[in-house]
């Protein structure tokens, strides 16, 4: 069986849970070969299992993509287990809503951070190797196309209420992929955003439990939609539904694959028709 990605060595940020454990496995499934990420070391290890368990290749690299030096050890783990960076997924975060009068500060920094700092300093670290396999690649005439998939939001194509850091940061990814899309254009890289709206994961199940949160560094963040407002949301995509984890993953391999080497500085909304 001819896969597409055979080879390919790829990083996906936040990828022990949801929509990036499942970009993660379609990936492999593909034959790419894994460098996976969770803020946890269980969930990452999890998703490494599962990789290996349907035949495919992976490892683990736990911790938050927000820390010093992570970015440079994330790099560091694709060419030390695997030789070689072909695709790069920033898929990690999480929201912290509030109104803007409401908002800290640190809800603020904290959610830019994890979406828009993080992606930056992944690129940033990934630049040298990229930089000189091009070169490498096309003295030799041999070029390779590399593939960088940015996690965006409909926040940040149309705005939210009570999403000013979210929308903010999320607008801000879909400009560094433009810009990146430019500067990395020479060395053969594609660069792509995809914007999901209501894909349904553990931030987004219905839930009558006003005080379910999960733990990030130390910091209870609410999680779960009201029922009747989740039922609101659905009927307002044409669709009808919310997007699975598994299809939003399908909406980035779309842009890992070879068919996609002439796309680039591109935002994908993946929402089920809703603007």
């Amino acid at each position: 069986m001819n896969r597409k990605l055979e080879g390919k060595v790829a990083l996906v940020s936040g990828s022990g849970r949801g929509i990036g454990r499942e970009i993660a496995r379609k990936l492999a499934s593909e034959g790419a070969r894994v460098v996976v990420n969770d803020l946890d070391a269980a969930p990452a290890e999890q998703t490494v299992a599962d990789i290996r368990a349907a035949g495919g290749e992976a490892v683990a690299c736990a911790g938050s993509v927000t820390d010093a030096g992570f970015a440079e050890r994330f790099v560091a783990t694709a060419l030390e287990s695997f030789g070689g960076l072909d695709i790069i997924v920033n898929n990690a975060g999480y929201t912290w809503d509030n109104v803007v009068q409401k908002m800290s500060d640190e809800q603020w920094d904290a959610i830019l951070a994890v979406h828009l700092t993080a992606p930056f300093r992944i690129l940033r670290a990934a630049s040298g190797f990229i930089r000189e396999a091009a070169k490498r690649e096309m003295e030799a005439g041999t070029p390779v196309f590399r593939k960088v998939v940015n996690i965006s939001s409909t926040s940040g194509v149309y705005g939210n209420a009570g999403q000013a850091n979210y929308a903010a940061a999320k607008a801000g990814i879909n400009g560094l992929t433009r810009a990146m899309a430019k500067e990395w254009g020479r060395y053969k890289v594609n660069v792509n955003s995809v914007a999901f709206g209501l894909i349904m994961t553990r931030l987004t199940e219905a839930s009558a439990d006003a005080d379910a949160s999960i733990d990030i560094a130390g910091q209870q963040i609410k999680v779960g939609v009201n029922p009747q407002v989740l039922k609101n949301a659905e009927a307002s995509i044409p669709l009808g539904r919310g997007g699975t984890p598994e299809e939003a993953a399908g909406a980035v391999y779309m842009f890992c694959i070879p068919e996609s080497n002439y796309v680039s500085g591109q935002v994908l909304v993946c929402g089920g028709g809703r603007p």
